[in-house]
């Protein structure tokens, strides 16, 4: 199973990364606000993962880690 991990201090919610996600298991955490005022996304369902790294390949701010 991967595992993904983000710099929720650094994310400024653009989205990418929940849209190029094939599993549907990222979202804008809207309960949320980090350091810079922005809803930083998360993983939803980690089970659901496949480790593609799509979400981290899309991150403009280089934010996202995956680990196989």
């Amino acid at each position: 199973m991967a595992k993904v991990s983000f710099n929720t201090d650094l994310c400024k919610g653009c989205g990418l990364c929940v849209s190029a996600c094939p599993k549907k298991c990222l979202a804008i955490d809207t309960n949320q606000i980090n350091k810079k005022g922005y809803s930083p996304a998360v993983m939803t369902d980690q089970e659901k993962c496949i480790g593609c790294a799509f979400c981290a390949t899309m991150c403009p701010d280089c934010i996202i880690t995956v680990e196989k």
